[in-house]
């Protein structure tokens, strides 16, 4: 149980912790590793997990980062960890054409922030580009992330969508993402290429996440608007886990697979025990609607076990480093928009 994490550097390390089962699956996995899109939110932490979970499974591979890299500081970070990266702008097919033929790819590109009014740019990273990843990497295994957005909103009642729960995207945005899976689905059919699809909302650390958007509310005196009333959340650690375990289970067709926590939490609630860890007011607006956006990661749960650390911990952790004016990303999620629009 982690009781307090003082420094972005604990945190990160904490992040990149691999899980014994993490460190079994580079133990079998055969080959290098490379990460599409690394220098995003996961990336970083994602790929510094398989890099330590390789170096404690005694298997000598290349783990390598691939992205645009606007901030040289990441990139530097990333070398220091043992992460080799290169610079590549992935709609440049040309440029994709020229990396290296490595065995297994996470795919973690794609847009959301800002789609609206760069619809076409949404759909061209998001539904464009997995067909010419498909294309470079046939003869790959890749576990590639998409978003629990694709099911659309779910009565609170529910228990949240299930992987076999059908589509029902709201949203260019949503739109796009389904749009991403089916070239990835239709490309593992068509080339036999192993693949898991991770469906994931929301991945949570200190720094970001819905957790993260609320406390920074409570900090800043703003009224919790009550319209999107609940939500899952899971320590991004135990996300990052989670997927790099996926490899064990690739196939093609493509594994489909939810990736939150198992509690459904009201919003209510978290920002009433946030406000009094916080030792804040907090007010509200807004009346909670009778749906919202769940996932079911009962699936997950069965093939990986529970996540290390809980909703409570979590919650715990988020209100100790807001409330002492911890450093954030500035990227809120707009886990709170009901029409897609991002």
């Amino acid at each position: 149980m982690i009781s307090s994490i003082d420094s972005v550097e604990t945190l990160e390390t904490l992040l990149s912790e691999p899980a014994l089962g993490v460190v079994e699956t580079m133990r079998r996995l055969k080959g290098d590793l490379m990460f599409l899109g690394v220098a995003g939110k996961m990336g970083p932490t994602l790929a510094r997990m398989a890099r330590r979970a390789s170096d404690l499974a005694g298997i000598p591979r290349r783990i390598i980062g691939v992205s645009r890299f606007s901030s040289a500081q990441d990139e530097n970070a990333l070398q220091k960890a043992g992460i080799e990266t290169i610079r590549c702008d992935l709609l440049d097919e040309a440029a994709v054409q020229k990396l290296p033929n490595v065995p297994n790819i996470v795919y973690m590109a794609g847009m959301k922030f800002g789609s609206t009014g760069q619809e076409s740019l949404t759909w061209a990273m998001n539904t464009y580009l997995p067909a010419v990843v498909c294309k470079k990497f046939s003869q790959s295994r890749i576990v590639a992330f998409s978003t629990g957005n694709v099911y659309g909103l779910v009565p609170v009642t529910s228990g949240g969508s299930v992987e076999g729960d059908l589509p029902n995207p709201m949203g260019e945005y949503a739109m796009s993402c389904l749009g991403r899976e089916r070239m990835f689905e239709h490309f593992s059919r068509t080339l036999k290429i192993p693949m898991a699809i991770i469906r994931l909302n929301y991945a949570c650390e200190l720094r970001y996440g819905v957790l993260v958007d609320l406390a920074q509310q409570i900090a800043d005196g703003k009224p919790i608007d009550l319209a999107m009333g609940s939500f899952n959340v899971l320590w991004q650690a135990d996300a990052n886990a989670m997927t790099l375990q996926s490899f064990d289970h690739v196939g093609s067709p493509p594994l489909f697979l939810n990736l939150t926590g198992p509690e459904t939490l009201k919003v209510r609630h978290v920002c009433t025990e946030l406000a009094e860890k916080m030792k804040r007011p907090v007010s509200f607006c807004g009346t909670e609607n009778p749906s919202a956006l769940l996932n079911n990661a009962s699936q997950a749960f069965q093939l990986f076990g529970q996540p290390r650390l809980s909703a409570e911990q979590l919650i715990t952790l988020v209100a100790e480093w807001i409330g002492r004016g911890g450093t954030t990303l500035g990227k809120p999620t707009h886990f709170e928009s009901r029409d897609g629009k991002f």
